[in-house]
């Protein structure tokens, strides 16, 4: 407009100017109230959650273990323990962390919510994850040899008709822990986007973002050392005549394996199978 204006107003370029410096604080509004919208939205995606999966540990509690003790002459102890792992203490604990969650979520501004504390608070307790994740594998085989019997088949399906639960198999039931401990730190990522600096639960979501990712990764890497210290013990069963002390009482994991020529002070050479562990060769 000025370049194709001999004269401007003075008046006229004061008026622009604030209609400018109007249009930068209505657009900045829109974007704090967008950021503010969408801090709700996940907030909320997080705290749905969490009840939904309560229901499900308490579905699982009550409607599976509780009908499974009844009937011993279906299930052993050991079986069950197998199955279910350790979902009860899970549950106990869940419950004690969405009351927590549930004070620190602001019903008028969810926006303004503080969560992060309750995350840190609560970190020590997630570790009882472990235990299940490690289990899960064991579960997964204890049951679906179980299911090849139609009377098992019929009584968990009973058990879940009577209890009421959405339409999913026993085994998808059971999973749900497993997805759920993977999952926090998505959720907590997710905020952390929306959250500005200047938010004052802001440095709180950063550090349980951290922190439920080194629980997620704690997880795995124990999952991963489990399975390889059973797949030590079934490589040395395999062998005939196994001599000398358990590679397991050194070592916990292999790291190569391959052929190598044994050569003696003679001259001879003999072609061997090596397995080098973290400890021993």
């Amino acid at each position: 407009l000025r370049v194709n204006q001999e004269e401007v107003p003075e008046n006229c370029s004061n008026s622009q100017d604030e209609e400018q410096d109007s249009d930068i604080s209505k657009h900045r509004q829109k974007i704090a109230e967008n950021r503010d919208q969408m801090r709700t939205n996940v907030i909320q995606e997080i705290m749905k959650t969490e009840r939904v999966y309560i229901k499900h540990l308490k579905d699982i509690c009550e409607g599976y273990i509780r009908q499974c003790r009844k009937h011993t002459g279906m299930f052993t102890t050991a079986q069950l323990s197998t199955i279910f792992g350790n979902i009860e203490d899970i549950y106990k604990f869940q419950r004690k962390f969405l009351k927590d969650l549930e004070k620190q979520y602001n019903k008028e501004e969810p926006h303004l919510s503080e969560i992060g504390s309750c995350f840190l608070q609560h970190v020590e307790g997630f570790a009882i994850y472990s235990e299940y994740c490690n289990n899960h594998p064991s579960a997964c085989i204890e049951l679906s040899k179980l299911m090849k019997q139609g009377k098992y088949r019929h009584f968990f399906e009973a058990c879940r008709l009577l209890q009421q639960m959405i339409d999913i198999a026993i085994d998808g039931f059971l999973l749900t822990p497993v997805q759920k401990i993977c999952k926090y730190p998505l959720q907590l990522a997710e905020l952390l986007k929306y959250t500005t600096q200047e938010h004052s639960d802001y440095s709180n979501i950063k550090a349980a973002y951290e922190a439920m990712k080194n629980v997620a990764c704690l997880i795995n890497e124990r999952k991963r050392r489990l399975e390889s210290i059973d797949k030590i013990a079934r490589w040395q069963v395999s062998i005939v005549d196994w001599e000398g002390p358990d590679v397991l009482a050194r070592s916990s994991e292999l790291i190569h394996s391959g052929e190598l020529t044994k050569i003696s002070k003679q001259g001879k050479s003999q072609q061997r199978t090596f397995f080098l562990f973290d400890h021993q060769l």
